[in-house]
């Protein structure tokens, strides 16, 4: 494949310039909005996970001085319909605020408007609500079987069921035929009848809690003489914020405005549109003023979307030689009591990730999404990707012990070769391009594989609990449809650029800016790229699926080629007729526009945006001519891939477990990450590092725990565990480089890379180092306490 060519800049290690106001302490958040006469909610949450609303009395909150109104689920439902979602499937509806029936802990069942927000949360404490309670489900399989409860029993699922738990069914892989809705079992069949050896196990991808450094917040102000909706809100994406506003209040997209400020981290998690940001809008609308929520830390462990939470059935048939002949598994995945904006996509994702880097001719998947009572879930960094390849990763590694292989030998024996692509995998997906051999070479050399080998050896000679871990990666990237971007060169020669995705950590305008800086010839610092408000910037998908770089940097260098042909066009104009007639040979270089070849011809760049704002009149009165089209330097640009990009990479690690304690140290991990090309290398190792920390988190630490009445034992960072600097080694990272051809630049995204290839990197590390122990999987998190009970001959 060619690779492409790139514009001056692209590769250079440059600080994000977005830092040094967030850590002075000078960006502006959600909760730093004040308006006049703002008033704060507050809301009342159920405290039991399931049962029926008997009566809720809210005299006590409407006495107390400063409480503006109170107002019910049943009282909302008069003026405020069922939340939208954007998945085609069934689904129940579901209410900001519960009307009649609590499916969740932490549910809402009535919301306070006060002057203060220590009034509002005052008052709602005040509300006693009366419930009957109802039989609680939490267990998948449970829920799968209808036992002991089914949460919306209305509802018509996908496969006809009423009375069912099941949101959603999707078969997928080798023989499924999804629009005849047939499925021929014949290949999968004969791949597990020819297998020689054949390795099956049952795994869990645990719930997680998001945990974005800052929680949820939205201000909502109707105007009533303008009949028009302005919102400050924490989103990933403003746009589909607007839209959904839009829908469910019947306003038109002219009528309402929405602002991301600065938001602090989102995970995927601010994504989905909450049910008190509708709440927000419309009661701000009814009483004309000014309405503030913002998130409490407690909230944010039940209100938010938990991530993850899959329960896998999984074989591998293989050869003896390590041939994998076909892989069979079944998911089901625990949504939780409601479906939010794409909570239903989410797990299809994993389905379409089983088939991981590896050519498998043969692969049968079943998902199964089924409604428990749980906080929901949807996007979290990876978003059904991380799923997908720790299930399969983990079943390579446990091949590969079975074999009696090594692990690196395996994955290159079932490699997708360099000459295949672009391929179409059974799991559904058409990878565009990818050498991973070429990764794992450079793992292998980076992290020197034999001979960690040998250290670990000799550590077990030693009495050390000590273990060596790899994992393969690939996950789809560029999604979400096309993006939009405007760039104008102002008179003074300054440039702005609009972009509709929209940054939460990422550097957009360190990016984007770069992009353009390279691109005009000018300084970065000289460039504004402006985000996050609907009334300034045309359009957007906003950012998620790591899209921001493929799509929106895409459309950013699309819609300033056009302004800069056009000023090309003027300054050929300025220069004579010897550059006019070789308009197309100009260059911008360095704040000048010149001739290729002969700097001395040539404008500043000033000059040339100068000229191009005079506009004919003007230049006709100073006795000069004016070039066809008019004045003004100013284009935009739609853009949507031709295809997703596959980013892929491999991760080792090396871990040792301490006899008496249990605790496990990450001693060493090396990280090889294709991304395709690389803008900004800083930037993507930041990107990388952050990823990492995640998936190690989520391997040793975290975990959403439920009890059997629903009730959320770790709901507070006291009993759910959090990775710190002290839990992570030294990362050591490098890359490949294989374009996409989807994009010009042939880059491919890198935001989730880092949480997708960690955690099973981690966990196959710390079953090899347990090994000994008789261990051949242990399921996450890797807490102490297992692992010492393990090393003293106790049970898992």
């Amino acid at each position: 494949m060619t690779s492409p060519t790139l514009p001056k800049l692209i590769g250079a290690r440059i600080k994000r310039r977005e830092d040094p106001r967030l850590i002075q302490g000078r960006g502006t958040y959600v909760d730093d909005i004040k308006l006049a006469g703002m008033l704060h909610m507050a809301f009342k949450r159920s405290d039991i996970a399931h049962g029926r609303i008997v009566s809720i009395d809210t005299s006590a909150a409407e006495a107390m001085e400063g409480v503006e109104c109170v107002l019910t689920g049943a009282q909302l439902a008069e003026f405020l319909g069922p939340m939208p979602i954007l998945t085609p499937f069934p689904a129940p509806p579901h209410y900001a605020v519960a009307t009649d029936t609590v499916r969740y802990a932490g549910e809402p069942v009535a919301v306070v408007v006060a002057t203060d927000r220590y009034v509002a949360r005052d008052a709602a404490d005040a509300i006693q609500v009366e419930f009957d309670p109802l039989p609680v489900v939490v267990d998948p399989d449970r829920a799968l079987a209808g036992d002991p409860a089914v949460l919306h029993p209305d509802l018509t699922n996908i496969l006809g069921q009423t009375g069912s738990n099941i949101a959603l069914y999707v078969p997928a892989g080798t023989g499924f035929d999804p629009v005849a809705g047939t499925v021929d079992n014949s290949a999968i069949d004969a791949a597990f009848a020819n297998a020689e050896v054949v390795i099956s196990q049952r795994m869990w991808n645990q719930r997680l809690v998001p945990n974005a450094m800052e929680p949820r917040g939205v201000v909502a102000h109707w105007e009533p003489g303008k009949d028009t909706l302005t919102v400050w809100s924490s989103t990933q994406n403003p746009h589909t914020a607007r839209n959904t506003f839009c829908g469910l209040l019947g306003l038109g997209q002219d009528q309402v405005r929405v602002i991301a400020p600065e938001v602090g981290g989102g995970f995927g998690a601010k994504i989905n549109i909450y049910g008190e940001d509708y709440v927000a809008c419309a009661v701000s609308r009814r009483l004309g003023l000014p309405v503030k929520w913002i998130e409490d830390r407690s909230e944010a462990f039940v209100a938010t979307t938990h991530g993850r939470d899959i329960v896998a059935d999984l074989e591998i048939a293989a050869k003896r030689d390590g041939t994998i002949l076909g892989l069979r598994v079944k998911l089901i995945a625990d949504i939780g009591a409601y479906e939010m904006l794409l909570t239903a996509l989410v797990p299809t994702l994993t389905n379409g990730m089983l088939s991981g880097v590896y050519d498998i001719p043969a692969i049968r998947s079943e998902l199964y999404e089924v409604f428990t009572n749980k906080t929901p879930t949807d996007a979290y960094r990876g978003a059904g990707r991380p799923e997908g390849i720790y299930f399969v990763e983990r079943g390579i590694d446990m091949l590969a012990r079975e074999l009696g292989m090594d692990p690196g030998e395996l994955r290159r024996k079932n490699f997708i070769k360099p000459d295949k692509f672009p391929f179409m995998t059974q799991a559904g997906n058409q990878y565009d391009s990818g050498n991973y051999e070429a990764a794992l070479d450079l793992a292998l050399k980076n992290a020197n594989w034999e001979g960690l080998k040998r250290e670990r050896d000799a550590a077990r000679a030693e009495g050390r609990v000590v273990g060596l871990g790899m994992s393969f990666y690939v996950e789809i990237c560029g999604i979400g449809g096309w993006e939009h971007a405007s760039v104008t060169v102002h008179a003074d020669g300054r440039i702005t650029a609009t972009t509709g995705t929209s940054p939460h950590g990422q550097g957009h305008e360190t990016t984007f800016s770069t992009l353009l800086s390279g691109q005009f010839g000018v300084p970065a610092d000289r460039i504004t790229i402006v985000h996050g408000d609907t009334a300034m910037v045309k359009a957007g998908n906003g950012t998620l699926g790591s899209r921001s770089q493929v799509s929106g940097g895409t459309a950013i260098m699309n819609a300033g080629e056009k302004v800069k042909g056009r000023m090309a066009e003027f300054a050929a104009f300025m220069l004579g007729a010897e550059a006019e007639a070789k308009a197309d040979e100009l260059e911008f270089v360095d704040g000048r526009i010149q001739l290729a070849g002969t700097p001395s011809i040539g404008k500043t760049f000033e000059e040339v945006a100068a000229f191009a704002y005079m506009g004919a009149g003007n230049a006709a009165g100073a006795g000069m001519g004016y070039p066809e089209g008019g004045a003004g330097l100013t284009d935009e640009a739609f853009w949507e891939p031709a295809g997703a990009t596959f980013p892929f990479g491999c991760h080792i690690a090396m871990v040792e477990v301490d006899r008496d304690t249990g605790e496990l140290a990450v001693k060493k991990l090396v990280a090889i990450d294709d991304c395709g090309t690389v803008v900004n290398p800083l930037i993507v190792e930041g990107q990388v590092h952050g990823g990492l920390a995640q998936g190690i988190g989520q391997a040793l630490l975290e975990g959403a725990v439920y009890d059997e009445d629903g009730q959320l034992l770790t709901g507070s960072f006291m009993d759910y565990a959090m990775p710190r600097a002290s839990d992570l080694p030294r990362f050591e990272l490098d890359k490949t480089t294989t374009v996409s051809p989807h994009t010009p630049l042939g880059t491919k995204g890198i935001g989730e890379a880092g949480t997708i290839g960690s955690t099973p990197c981690i966990v196959n590390a710390a079953v090899d180092a347990l090994s000994p122990f008789g261990v051949t999987h242990l399921d996450m998190p890797l807490r102490p306490e297992l692992l010492w009970r393990i090393i003293q001959g106790g049970a898992q």
